[in-house]
């Protein structure tokens, strides 16, 4: 309630000042079925509704109209007329839009799948190709061959969904693999002003590359020969390589649009997709304020999973985002492959350092002269970073270029050096980026290096100006590396835990390749993504827990396909309890930003494990109901609930119902206020559902986080069929340990029911907070 009289008290604030420039999309949830019967449709009423608030002079209009995850509308409104709208007794809320961004082939084969895996889940479920996945992105390059639709059967009957076509996108773009494409740009344009059509399409066509690169990791088709610039060459193939793909654009220039998103949802819902892949993030607010966690609703509440990105804000604590329980939320790790291009100094030494170039190269045994850009006049702290303009073209011209990481992309401080005669570029982390390494395309011959090579370059040039040797350095490009070790390693970049909305259920709940994907790239981008780029590919490597989340979504049109009774969570839990921790050394997976051992509040539950996933043995099943309860227990009020459910929700048995932490969660979390008592207690109900053998016995395992005492009873379930479920209930008994006000302490062990052929595990993570 706090946040919501806060936001009245400053749309009153507003209010006072309301000028046409204050003007915002507001997302507007009304009361469907109150529609008087005078009114011909429901858009009628909106627009009726929303000219009793506005000024007579304005004209009304409505952005978009929902119908199937949400009922309402979207509009632009000034706090005024937002505030008068949400007086009329139809109207049950009315939300502020946020703006959200993008979270920027070797993984099939890492993951497990190859085609020539006669029992494995690319066979059982003959490629997934009767499911549906909708991509929620930058829309979609229709001609790459990574989807075309040979030996493909007719398009699956259950499909309502249509390809929107334009000037630059023709209905004959969709095909057998394709089988819808459609934009939404009014909320975008709402806040924009009408679009540059000379440097975006008003259309389902991608200007940018992340939703072609994104679909094809979802679904794309086997294309021979693949590589990006002669990198990482061999087969592409998306995880589910016959499943069926829809794109809704909702991201353009300026971002993402929650009115946009919302619409993408509400059609992609209604078209009939199986599973929804959405590679976008921002801020975490509550789900009633939160249109991707409204929209995410209303798609699992009609069956469909939604995945997520986990956000790219690592690796700090606290900022996953897309957090909602109903949603799967996907870290990022890096694969078993990387492109070395390392940096040779004039004293002797190497460094190691990653990079996608394969223009012309340095000259072989030649070194070149080395300066920091950060010491060239000037403004140090904006040449530091190469910003376009900040760089002095006698201090930098035919030198390697040291740059500092930060505010511009790594790709265009290279454009900067190339345009100001630099001969080369060395990218350096900077502390909080650690010493986690992304390869990019770069326009110039240039390598990534961690935060320690960068000070140890730093000191050599440093010590070599007060020598009489000037500085010189390298660049020693590679090509492609396999077999890496470790891996898979938690990418550093990728967003970690704790929950910052519930923190009893964990997040990210797992990771899946994410550094370094090869993957689809449209024809009029460089695979820079810098403009002056004038190179042209066919597939580009690109990183992000963008990249992570589309493997989920494929994966479980796998999974569906395989077992099509099985519900989102249920799909979500097989993912989880059979995901790994280990990597290819044997050893707990690192972090990359630091090198130490990762945690669950990176990894969550793990690397998923698709093969193993087919068969869980038990799943953690949730119904909409579920969630109302939870809800209910996360202290929501009956109208936010209803904002995010449309359901009238009974908070009475959902409290007799116990706490937040009995949502039957994969995972489990608890935080223990440390209100002087020195020994504190809870305990959490869960109820499995056996999909494994029938006539079959679970034994628990538990490993108890450190200080406390676990038991679980009963310890042993005996499942006479499939289909079976059976409830257990875990008793954690935490000693106090000593904190400093506001601090807290996180330790983690698990549980895992095994029958001897199925291992069923799960994390548990007690958390001790002293309050303040």
């Amino acid at each position: 309630m706090a946040f919501f009289l806060f936001f009245f008290l400053s749309l009153l604030s507003l209010a006072s000042s309301a000028s046409r420039e204050d003007h915002k999309t507001f997302i507007v949830r009304v009361q469907h079925d109150a529609k008087p019967s005078i009114f011909t449709s429901h858009k009628h009423w909106y627009e009726s509704s929303l000219s009793s608030v506005l000024s007579p002079s304005t004209p009304t209009q409505v952005l978009h109209v929902y119908n199937t995850v949400f009922h309402g509308f979207s509009a632009k409104l000034s706090p005024t007329e937002a505030l008068k709208l949400q007086t009329l007794p139809h109207v049950i809320a009315v939300i502020p839009e946020q703006l959200r961004h993008l979270q920027t082939t070797r993984s099939p084969h890492f993951l497990g799948l190859k085609t020539t895996d006669s029992a494995g889940l690319l066979k059982e479920s003959d490629f997934g190709s009767d499911l549906v996945i909708g991509v929620i992105d930058t829309g979609i390059w229709p001609e790459r061959q990574s989807f075309n639709d040979r030996d493909l059967g007719p398009i699956p009957s259950k499909w309502k969904g249509q390809c929107v076509a334009t000037k630059d996108f023709s209905s004959s773009s969709c095909n057998k693999k394709l089988i819808g494409a459609r934009f939404f740009c009014n909320g975008y344009e709402a806040t924009n002003g009408k679009m540059n059509e000379t440097s975006e399409f008003r259309s389902p066509r991608d200007s940018d590359g992340h939703g072609t690169h994104t679909a094809s990791i979802a679904a794309g088709r086997y294309v021979f020969p693949a590589s990006t610039l002669g990198y990482a060459k061999g087969v592409a193939a998306g995880m589910a390589p016959k499943a069926r793909l829809a794109a809704y654009k909702v991201c353009w220039n300026a971002g993402c649009y929650d009115s946009d998103i919302l619409a993408a949802f509400d059609s992609a819902v209604a078209d009939g997709v199986d599973v929804i892949s959405l590679s976008v993030g921002g801020v975490v607010v509550p789900y009633h304020l939160d249109a991707i966690a409204i929209g995410a609703f209303g798609a699992a509440d009609k069956g469909i999973f939604v995945s997520a990105s986990a956000g790219n804000g690592g690796p700090g604590g606290l900022t996953v985002t897309n957090v909602a329980p109903w949603v799967a939320t996907v870290g990022a790790g890096t694969i078993d492959r990387d492109f070395p291009a390392d940096v040779k100094l004039g004293n002797g030494k190497v460094l190691p350092g990653v990079s996608v170039y394969n223009g012309p190269s340095l000259s072989p045994g030649r070194m070149y002269p080395l300066v920091y850009a950060g010491t060239g006049g000037g403004d140090g702290y904006s040449s530091s970073l190469c910003l376009e303009g900040s760089l002095d073209s006698n201090f930098v011209k035919e030198k390697i270029v040291l740059c500092d990481r930060g505010i511009n992309s790594r790709t265009a401080k290279g454009e900067v050096v190339k345009k100001a005669g630099g001969i080369g570029m060395i990218l350096a982390n900077g502390v909080f980026d650690g010493e986690g390494l992304v390869a990019d395309c770069h326009v110039l011959p240039a390598t990534s290096v961690g935060a320690s090579s960068g000070d140890e370059i730093r000191r050599y040039i440093d010590s070599a100006s007060k020598s009489k040797s000037p500085a010189t350095a390298t660049i020693v490009f590679k090509g492609t590396r396999l077999g890496v070790r470790p891996a898979p390693v938690v990418a550093s970049f990728s967003a970690r835990g704790p929950n910052p909305e519930t923190p009893e259920i964990l997040k990210p709940d797992v990771i899946a390749p994410g550094l370094n994907i090869l993957a689809a790239w449209p024809d009029k981008v460089g695979p820079s993504g810098v403009p002056s780029d004038k190179r042209r590919t066919e597939f580009n490597i690109l990183s992000g827990t963008s990249m992570a989340c589309p493997h989920v979504s494929g994966l479980a049109a796998l999974l569906k396909a395989a077992h099509p009774e099985w519900s989102p969570a249920a799909i979500k839990s097989a993912l989880m309890t059979t995901a790994y921790t280990v990597d290819n050394r044997g050893e707990t997976m690192l972090d990359e930003s630091s090198g130490n051992t990762s945690t669950v509040l990176d990894f969550g539950s793990g690397h998923v494990h698709p093969t193993k996933a087919m068969d869980p043995g038990l799943v953690y099943d949730i119904s909409t109901m579920d969630y109302v309860d939870f809800l209910c227990n996360s202290n929501y009020t009956i109208n936010n609930i209803k904002l995010i459910t449309r359901r009238n929700a009974d908070c009475n048995g959902a409290k007799r119902a116990g706490h937040i932490g009995n949502l039957n969660y994969p995972s489990f979390s608890f935080v223990f206020q440390q209100f002087g008592q020195d020994k504190m207690s809870t305990h959490f109900i869960r109820q499995v559902t056996n999909v494994g053998d029938p006539n079959s016995v679970y034994k628990a395992t538990i490993s108890p986080p450190s200080g406390t005492l676990v038991t679980v009873e009963p310890e042993k379930l005996v499942f006479r069929r499939v289909g079976q479920k059976l409830n257990f209930l875990v008793r954690v008994e935490a000693m106090a340990v000593k904190l400093a006000p506001g601090s807290t302490s996180m330790k983690s062990g698990s549980i895992v029911w095994s029958d001897g052929k199925h291992n069923v595990t799960s994390p548990l993570v007690v958390t001790m907070q002293q309050p303040l």
